[in-house]
């Protein structure tokens, strides 16, 4: 269910791959259906929840063993008519974690996880990059596009599962890692976690289910963890400075992955400091649309912290002003986040600020607005309310052609402003 989704769409493509036959359904038809109808997927349906009669007649003809679905399923109808029909025939159903696990122990797989609340997808990108710049096997799931690897890969040569764990709905806490990287850890997930403690507790049992963990200290100290038996890397590592990679954030994911692909490959770490510096990036996070115009998944203020330091260090010696298109992801989480805007901004000059994405909404929050959340800066006339219209695309391709350096940070899906720009501005 939801085979569309960035979780659920490589786990599909994983699981052909592996040698299990494989159908699925989302809401709406996309990109990622077709490309798994051309991997060889090709019983998939988009079909609404109320669309009972279509699941019901497929699985008279080709009986199901086992549904697999997201969290967001649930919380978006948790009175799902679907689930109810496999509930009612007595189809196993359960979340994608269970299914990941007995794939684990179905191939005798070890398991990389990545966890954090952010730099997870860069994070497992880097390693998975890693094991291909020194021509290695690796099964991979990867919830973005890279131009080095598909969305999922499976071979039966690799002992190791790269896989970005995710603490939302409590994920992440139902695998036992051979090896974890923490890539960062600022509470997040407010619905989930109702206070900042029960998500450092979450974060604590994960490490304490994984054998061997490469943390921070400054995650480490965060987390108040005690045991001395972790991998813990200095926030001032000075092998930091033997990275070229733009960004510091960049630099410190390269630097974790780098620790464990030496000890997994038995490979100098020098040498390993050389591949990874070679990193070539990946789908939306410091993109190029076009000259001077990018786009970064940032949605939380530590992310939008580094995506502009990153900013700051690209227009060293050009003296381009950074210019930023802000879409918030999600209401909900605005209302915990506001105050923590006021120095969030300051490595920009302007801010062009939208409306919030909205999904998971709690109906009982007022809806937080632009001008609202802009009240919380340290300077509000920096930023103004903008929307995404002709207006607004005027004012970037005037930004773009006075030579500034335009960032988009959004992160949404479908209808997004990454989506919005990039059908405007892609060349």
């Amino acid at each position: 269910m939801a085979i569309g989704g960035a979780g659920i769409g490589p786990l599909a493509l994983f699981a052909k791959e592996a040698g299990y036959e494989v159908s699925g359904s989302d809401k709406q038809d996309s990109n990622t259906l077709e490309y798994l109808r051309e991997k060889g997927i090709q019983d998939i349906f988009v079909a609404t929840d109320n669309d009972v009669a279509i699941i019901k007649e497929f699985n008279a003809q080709k009986p199901i063993d086992w549904v697999v679905y997201s969290s967001a399923v649930l919380l978006e109808n948790p009175d799902s008519q679907m689930l109810d029909f496999f509930n009612k025939n007595n189809i196993k159903t359960t979340k994608r974690d269970v299914f990941i696990n007995q794939l684990i122990k179905d191939k005798k797989l070890q398991l990389l996880a990545i966890a954090g609340t952010h730099g997870k997808t860069t994070t497992s990108a880097m390693l998975i990059w890693l094991f291909k710049a020194f021509n290695l096997d690796i099964n991979h799931l990867l919830p973005a596009k890279v131009s080095f690897a598909d969305m999922a890969e499976y071979s039966p040569k690799s002992p190791y599962l790269v896989y970005e764990a995710d603490e939302f709905d409590h994920n992440f806490l139902n695998f036992n890692p051979d090896f974890s990287i923490i890539s960062g850890v600022a509470w997040d997930h407010h619905e989930i976690y109702q206070t900042q403690e029960e998500y450092k507790e979450a974060f604590r049992q994960f490490i304490s289910q994984s054998s061997q963990t490469y943390i921070y200290r400054y995650d480490y100290d965060f987390l108040s963890l005690s045991s001395q038996e972790l991998n813990i890397l200095e926030d001032d590592d000075s092998l930091l400075n033997e990275i070229k990679l733009i960004g510091l954030y960049n630099r410190k994911d390269a630097l974790l992955v780098s620790r464990l692909f030496s000890k997994l490959t038995n490979r100098n770490i020098d040498e390993v400091l050389e591949r990874v510096s070679q990193f070539p990036g990946l789908y939306r996070r410091m993109e190029e649309i076009k000259p001077n115009l990018y786009t970064d998944y940032a949605h939380t203020p530590e992310k939008i912290i580094a995506a502009l330091n990153v900013a700051k260090e690209m227009v060293q010696g050009t003296h381009q002003k950074i210019i930023v298109v802000y879409e918030p992801l999600t209401n909900r989480r605005q209302h915990y986040i506001k105050e923590q805007y006021l120095n969030t901004f300051k490595n920009a000059d302007h801010i062009y600020w939208v409306d919030s994405y909205l999904a998971r909404e709690d109906p009982n929050q007022p809806e937080l607005k632009p001008k609202d959340l802009i009240s919380y800066l340290s300077n509000p006339n920096m930023a103004e309310e903008a929307h995404m219209d002709q207006s607004l695309k005027l004012e970037i391709q005037k930004q773009i052609d006075s030579g500034n350096l335009v960032v988009a940070l959004s992160g949404g899906g479908g209808n997004s402003l990454d989506e919005w720009l990039r059908s405007n501005f892609k060349t």
